[in-house]
């Protein structure tokens, strides 16, 4: 099968090859996915479970990317949940080997349906960056109507899903990034927005909840805007800054079938936009995952050709 590999972590994005790799077989409890787009997390190859196994041993050449979309194509022993030929998104094993190929093995539970309407792009856009904002607001930040969230970042793939969930909640929400992403941060809903490099972020007043996926000075700037009983969640590793009453929290996301379901319904029914910024065909993932210019969304990389009639953007009948 075609797939994308990576040697040397040294090299990073630009050390990335497309080349032959052997089809997976199924374990127990897995299924094989034919993949039809999968989604890419630049800091990815900055992981050590892209270069190692559980056992921290060396596993290059490695296959990077984690969410995927696709059709289920075998069932490994016991497995339970779903069947041969439904389509399906998620999120592959952080040791395994990943999702920029033309065929995965991925645990079951990892997985959920996806549904007829939803174009495969956009289901690959959704697993990390959807379950990272539903578990940062909701399990982590314990998020209620009426309080006010500083989320960072908010025109990129992961803040525009933070936005977006936090507002629908019921939350008041100040979205942060450069200049030029304003006027995006506030189509996905942040009620403020705050320039990073001009504005005085302490301006702001007191936040019950701050998304922090920056770190360093401005976690440190952020922490200090936390009411008494609120919450800094980070996704940029251990937390340096701790507000002076609330509490600070860092995880990794997990997969969750039940979130998945909800995201997706979300998407569905409108509640719910992709910030997808570029779709490039597994011929030319290379390329688009080096960009010369600034990512302003996700980067999705179509593995199989689309379907007859089939959008890249959006939801619309589909027949498997």
């Amino acid at each position: 099968m075609k797939a994308i590999v990576v040697t040397d972590q040294a090299a990073g994005t630009a050390g990335m090859t497309l080349t032959e790799r052997p089809e997976p077989s199924a374990s127990i409890n897995d299924v094989i996915v034919q993949i039809h787009a999968s989604g890419f997390v630049p800091t990815e190859l900055e992981w050590p479970s892209t270069w190692t196994d559980r056992a921290g041993r060396d596993k290059t050449p490695s296959i990077p990317g984690h969410e995927l979309a696709g059709v289920v194509t075998a069932l490994g022993y016991g497995t339970t949940g779903l069947s041969v030929g439904q389509r399906v998104f998620g999120l592959a094993d952080w040791h395994r080997d990943g999702t920029l190929a033309e065929y995965v093995a991925v645990e079951a539970r990892n997985l959920a349906p996806l549904p007829g309407d939803v174009d495969f792009t956009v289901g690959a856009s959704l697993p990390i960056s959807g379950l990272t904002a539903w578990q940062g607001l909701f399990q982590h930040g314990r998020l209620q109507s009426g309080q006010t969230v500083l989320a960072h970042g908010a025109a990129g793939a992961v803040g525009t899903m933070v936005t977006q969930l936090a507002r629908e909640a019921g939350a008041y929400v100040i979205g942060t990034g450069r200049a030029a992403d304003r006027e995006k941060a506030l189509d996905f809903g942040a009620h403020e927005f705050v320039d990073l490099d001009n504005d005085a972020l302490k301006d702001v007043g007191g936040v019950d909840l701050v998304f922090d996926v920056i770190g360093g000075d401005v976690q440190k700037r952020s922490a200090a805007l936390i009411k008494a009983g609120g919450t800094l969640v980070s996704i940029v590793g251990p937390v340096e800054a701790r507000p002076a009453d609330g509490l600070a929290v860092d995880f990794v996301v997990e997969a969750d079938r039940a979130e998945l379901g909800e995201i997706v319904q979300r998407v569905r029914d409108g509640r719910l936009r992709t910030n997808i910024a570029d779709v490039a065909s597994l011929d030319d993932a290379v390329g688009a995952l080096n960009p010369t210019t600034r990512r302003r969304g996700k980067t999705v990389i179509r593995v199989r050709p689309r379907y007859r009639g089939q959008t890249w953007s959006g939801l619309q009948r589909v027949s498997v």
